[in-house]
């Protein structure tokens, strides 16, 4: 399929509203670190160049334009100041942020611009569309003080999904995001080139502060500084927790981020949960049915707005179309006895879908959405016996290369294979080459050579990342890039979730030799948490009723309790019993390395 490079419109949507942006666009800690820059993108003001597969280079060119933006009468956006957008909308006294941003820094930047323009209101709420952290990651920007009396409006659930998908899988996701989205990798024309969603991700100051308003069910109204608001629940979709809401005063829907400029993700490269397009298309459908005809504005967490009542409904009816089309399409082919790889190559959108800018995989892809769909339904196993028991990567390299006659040999087949042109076998060929022998530098730069070479010609923005991480890491061994972990998020966990955080780290085979009992009493939350470590497992109840043998007591609060979580000690919090317990508790956790091996073993 064609595209219509001529087409215009996108370019016209994301200037149109512009007002000023900041020159440069660099964002700093008050250290002087830089948490976001986007002055190297400057080759996107120029041709495409053959590094880049010109459909990403366009959007790429649509993602770098950042600035303040007036979306219609009262409401605004910061655009470009992080890869999500930040909405503001001017109540009765002051303004209310929708999703600000990843980092403090970012969001206190895109504030301080409207301010410059607007005057200078305070935060009257704070709404935050679903649980992904680069929609609330930088509250404390716009709440430097705290929440006080602000009210913060969610999705019900908020709390839990947003604990799951970036705290206790977070230093796996983490790692996984590096290459997702080229962390550490320079802006150029051989290197990062945005990250389809949006240009990149900042890595300033990561927080949470809890919502003080849950939204539970479709059609509920509230009214925030004045302004009234009618809601959606769309949980499932781009997210496990996530809403679409409607601002009838200013005739303006919000989609938060279950319709963007592009396909989005079923299951992501870094690792979450995987989506289900069906109900995610449901919603949309329901989206179309309840507000588009009310509607003169549509606007996402994502990308530029869409105006016009016609427009909003072809471009919602794209987006429904497409993730049902991959949810049904699978579904038949799977029935059919195909297996998700399977599947992904033989699939091919319709034309009406395959033509749309907006359904294009720069962030997500075809391909493996198709696979997450058959692993939502099927799961891991392809069905064949061979499957089930395979070797390690590692084990399966050394035999895969002994059976091929030896490293030399899969070296010069994996190139045969690349100069012909075949560039997704050679890059299997010469993955068992650096896995049987890591140390071959031969064998590394041959697969570095590949894994460039296939990022530079995707048209998917995460795809190119992670082939071009993976080709700089291979030729210059893994550089340490600074990482949130997840610590910004710690004082808004509740005490069964830090606890939480503690049992994923035990280390059951060392754990099974122990076992002890510890009871934390909160006196700031009335609330009794006993801690049992019994066959390498760490047991959590809540005010229990039973009787126990308690090796240790402590009478805290949830502040002393995060200092003791710092490895701040027991001084100064009352307890009674073996104070060594604690010790043997943290002496069982491991520490996991936030920089572990990808591209090697």
């Amino acid at each position: 399929m064609a595209l219509d490079y001529e087409d215009r419109t996108d370019f016209e949507n994301a200037d149109r509203g512009f007002i000023e942006t900041m020159t440069p666009m660099r964002i700093t800690k008050a250290d002087g670190t830089v948490v976001f820059d986007t002055s190297g993108y400057s080759f996107l003001d120029g041709p495409c160049p053959e590094t880049v597969n010109p459909s990403l280079f366009r959007q790429a060119q649509l993602c770098v334009k950042n600035g303040l933006y007036q979306v219609t009468d009262g409401i605004y956006q910061i655009r470009g100041f992080d890869i999500s957008n930040m909405t503001i909308v001017e109540g009765d006294k002051g303004v209310i942020i929708i999703d600000p941003l990843i980092s403090a820094e970012c969001s206190s930047a895109g504030l301080k611009l409207y301010r410059a323009h607007r005057g200078d209101r305070p935060v009257t709420g704070v709404i935050y569309t679903h649980s992904h952290g680069d929609h609330f990651g930088g509250v404390e920007g716009v709440l430097p003080d705290g929440r006080g009396d602000v009210p913060i409006l969610a999705p019900e659930g908020f709390m839990e999904e947003a604990v799951s998908e970036n705290v206790y899988a977070g230093v796996a996701m983490t790692r996984r995001a590096t290459y997702m989205y080229g962390v550490g990798m320079i802006p150029e024309p051989e290197g990062q080139c945005s990250t389809g969603l949006g240009i990149q991700t900042s890595q300033g100051t990561f927080g949470l502060i809890p919502p003080t308003i849950d939204i539970t069910h479709t059609g509920q109204q509230e009214t925030v500084d004045g302004v009234p608001i009618v809601f959606q629940m769309t949980p499932g979709t781009e997210a496990p927790a996530e809403m679409n809401f409607y601002f009838p005063r200013h005739r303006a829907l919000c989609v938060a981020e279950n319709a963007t400029h592009n396909l989005h993700n079923l299951l992501t490269l870094r690792g979450a949960q995987v989506r289900d397009p069906r109900i995610w298309s449901h919603y949309i459908d329901e989206t179309i049915e309840m507000f588009v005809v009310d509607s003169d504005v549509a606007f996402a967490s994502h990308h530029w707005p869409t105006w016009g009542v016609d427009n909003i409904r072809s471009f919602l009816s794209v987006q429904r179309d497409l993730y049902m089309y991959l949810h049904d399409q699978t579904l038949r082919m799977l029935n059919e006895g195909l297996t998700g790889v399977e599947i992904a190559e033989a699939i091919e959108l319709p034309p009406g879908l395959d033509a749309a800018w907006s359904a294009r995989g720069y962030y997500g892809s075809v391909s493996h959405n198709v696979k997450a769909i058959f692993q939502r339904y099927l799961g891991w196993f392809d069905g064949n016996p061979s499957s089930l028991w395979q070797r390690p990567p590692q084990e399966q390299a050394v035999r895969y290369v002994e059976t091929i006659g030896g490293i030399d040999a899969v070296i010069a087949k994996g190139k045969e294979y690349a100069d012909k042109g075949d560039l997704r076998f050679a890059a299997e060929l010469l993955k068992h080459a650096v896995f049987a022998e890591p140390d071959n530098a031969q064998a590394k730069e041959a697969l570095a050579q590949t894994y460039q070479n296939l990022g530079f010609g995707s048209e998917n923005a995460t795809w190119r990342c992670y082939y071009l991480t993976g080709a700089h890491e291979l030729r210059r061994g893994i550089e340490v890039v600074p990482m949130d972990l997840g610590g910004g998020m710690a004082a808004a966990l509740t005490i069964e979730q830090l606890f939480d955080t503690i049992a994923i780290r035990v280390n059951g085979p060392r754990a099974a030799k122990d076992s002890f009992v510890i009871e934390w009493h909160f006196t700031d939350l009335d609330t009794v948490m006993r801690l049992t470590l019994s066959n390498g497992v760490l047991i959590r109840t809540v005010d229990p009723r039973s009787k126990a043998d308690i090796d240790l007591t402590l009478n805290l609060t949830k502040a002393q309790l995060l200092r003791v979580m710092e490895g701040k000690g027991i001084d100064g919090i009352d307890h009674t019993g073996e104070p060594g317990v604690l010790q043997r508790l943290f002496g069982l956790l491991d520490t996991p390395d936030p920089n572990f091996a990808v591209a090697t073993p």
